[in-house]
């Protein structure tokens, strides 16, 4: 079982950054990839960035094309957090944005993940 909780949302003004957080309980965290995903209201639910493990190299990221240059993932083993840097922000990045671990399948496919936190809300005004 892994357990997440995200922190880091809040409201921020079109160009604007925040920096999102996840912390990882349960399994020992550096063994399966972590990802991103983000929903609007009236919005399924939309893949954004995923990062890979590997013990022996840096791990792979993977971004939705939508964000990509703009946001950038990363993990920190040493302190079981994965975290989504966001520059750049506009309106539509407007989203509950949550944490997932552990995927099976095709990664940009929510039902791929079986652990998610509960979610963080993101607003960016225009």
């Amino acid at each position: 079982q892994v357990q997440l909780v995200e922190s880091g949302g809040g409201l921020v003004q079109a160009g604007g950054s925040l920096r999102l957080s996840c912390a990882a309980s349960g399994r020992t965290f550096g063994n399966y990839p972590m990802g991103w995903f983000r929903q609007a209201p009236g919005k399924e639910r939309e893949f954004v960035a995923a990062i890979t493990w590997s013990t022996w190299s840096s791990p792979s990221t993977f971004y939705a094309d939508s964000v990509k240059g703009r946001f950038t993932i990363s993990r920190d083993n040493a302190k079981n957090t994965v975290y989504l840097q966001m520059n750049s922000l506009r309106p539509e990045d407007t989203a509950v944005y949550y944490c997932a671990a552990d995927p099976s399948g095709d990664y940009k496919e929510s039902v791929a993940w079986p652990y998610w936190g509960q979610g963080t809300q993101v607003t960016v005004s225009s």
